[in-house]
């Protein structure tokens, strides 16, 4: 069976944007270390899952990179992020544009058993932050790769908004103040 592995920022408090989703909290990843971790994580992926606001944002952001003249240190990760098959569920969208991108408008629970349950490599999450408290409240993700940043801003959007037992599988540090932890539900 297909692992669901999120991979999300956070902040030291529990934050993973600001109370309107800003993302001004984040360190830049220049640890490699921690890039070579983050391309591992998506080593065995073939598929990404989006909340509809998350998608809207990320999805021409990342083609846009992937499309340009210029080789920069994102680059290898828009290609991926491109290239790779995105699903993103939404209420409200009846449609989305976008490379490889699918429309999920079923039941949440439903429709990620059923991604679970077909032949494949594992899945990624990306977010945002109701679609991943979502997918927490509805016990759905298999690991949880929370990238925790030295930052704390009080108050913002969480993804954990009811008691949520998780083990601890790894932990390791980044020379740029980051601290990995690696669950499993």
């Amino acid at each position: 069976m297909r692992k669901i592995k999120l991979q999300i920022n956070i902040t030291i408090d529990g934050f993973v944007g600001g109370e309107n989703g800003e993302l001004d909290w984040m360190l830049t990843e220049s640890d490699q270390k921690q890039i070579d971790y983050l391309n591992g994580i998506t080593e065995n992926v073939d598929t990404i899952l989006l909340g509809r606001k998350m998608a809207l944002e990320s999805i021409p952001h990342w083609q846009k990179v992937a499309e340009s003249a210029s080789k920069n240190q994102e680059t290898d990760f828009a290609q991926f992020f491109t290239e790779t098959q995105k699903i993103v569920f939404s209420k409200n969208l009846q449609h989305i544009d976008g490379k490889n991108v699918v429309l999920e408008n079923g039941n949440l629970k439903d429709a990620i058993q059923k991604i679970k349950d077909k032949p494949g490599a594992d899945v990624i999450v990306y977010g945002g932050a109701n679609f991943v408290s979502s997918l927490l409240k509805e016990n759905l993700l298999d690991e949880l790769n929370l990238f925790v940043h030295p930052v704390s801003i009080g108050k913002g959007l969480s993804i954990f908004n009811e008691k949520t037992k998780l083990k601890l599988i790894r932990s390791e540090f980044y020379t740029n103040g980051i601290v990995l932890n690696k669950y499993e539900i």
